[in-house]
């Protein structure tokens, strides 16, 4: 593999530098980001045959990003995978062009490979609460259960992704009305807590032997330190063998759930977006999906000769 020269290397972590901290991307983005956008002029350095310099890597055609997408799928990358590393490489280019002052276009414009969206696995309702009530029944110790049971009800309840129930702070509860939630690049919305995920907050809070400070993590672990997600993770796992539940019963699966059970009772793709911090619109159209494809299936139980 072709070296990068040292000029290209100090562009690639000045992007990298602007992505962290102007743009708020996760340590797992730039992670991933610096891996894709390495690969990739590596391999551009190879196929142009020298180093990986700005000079060369200006001039891109169609022509060399074709050459560089059969080879990522030649080596057996995913059209899934391949489709965001090519985000990240215009990502990149983007912000590159914009600095250097060049035409980016033949990169910008290249097409990403097509692949088939795979659909969230909602649980039914009856289900989603059972997996509720098994969870609150799992641990010998009472206040351990009560802070499992509040964790998933906060998923259910509220659509929050795990990372969100456990970055909530002491200073969070009694959990109010309303709660604000900073998600995925730092965005924040507003999400309505039902009288239920107070409660559960509030019979873990009260049962809780360990201090909660205001400006410290709500949720505990046994021995009083942050609470994993792996932990969160395991009591799903037990309480979905427990019920006989299939493999996709994950903590996430509850976050679908509550949007996809929302759509059912006649909520709005935008209204749920919000809820849900969606970024985009089409990420939450998947969950029309979901409801397409349950009316379908009911639509071929009753109809088996269609």
């Amino acid at each position: 593999m072709s070296l990068i020269a040292p000029a290209m290397a100090d562009r690639l972590g000045t992007w990298l530098t602007a992505l962290s901290s102007l743009d708020d991307a996760s340590p797992a983005t730039v992670t991933a980001y610096r891996a894709d956008v390495t690969g990739f002029l590596a391999f551009m350095g190879d196929y142009k045959g020298g180093a990986a310099a700005p000079a060369a890597l200006r001039t891109l055609t169609i022509t060399d990003m074709r050459a560089w997408m059969a080879s990522e799928r030649g080596r057996g990358r995913s059209a899934r995978s391949l489709a965001r590393g090519l985000s990240a490489v215009k990502s990149f280019y983007r912000w590159w062009a914009d600095h250097d002052d060049f035409d980016a276009t033949p990169v910008l414009s290249t097409r990403a490979p097509r692949f088939q969206r795979k659909l969230p696995r909602p649980l039914d309702e009856d289900a989603a609460r059972a997996v509720i009530a098994q969870v609150d029944l799992q641990s010998m110790e009472p206040w351990i259960a009560a802070r499992d049971s509040a964790v998933v009800t906060l998923l259910y309840g509220c659509g929050l992704r795990i990372s969100e129930a456990l970055s909530l702070k002491g200073r969070d509860a009694p959990l109010p009305d309303m709660l604000r939630i900073t998600g995925k690049g730092k965005k924040q919305r507003v999400v309505p807590v039902l009288p239920v995920a107070v409660h559960a907050v509030e019979v873990y809070r009260k049962s809780c032997p360990h201090d909660l400070p205001p400006d410290q993590p709500l949720f505990r672990g046994a021995r009083g330190g942050p609470l994993s997600p792996a932990l969160v993770q395991r009591s799903m796992r037990a309480a979905r063998m427990q019920l006989g539940l299939p493999a996709t019963t994950t903590p996430h699966a509850l976050r679908h759930s509550f949007a996809t059970h929302l759509l059912n009772r006649g909520g709005d793709l935008r209204t749920i977006q919000e809820l849900l911090g969606h970024a985009s619109l089409s990420t939450t159209e998947a969950y029309t999906s979901i409801d397409a494809a349950r009316l379908l299936s009911v639509y071929k139980a009753a109809h088996p000769r269609a």
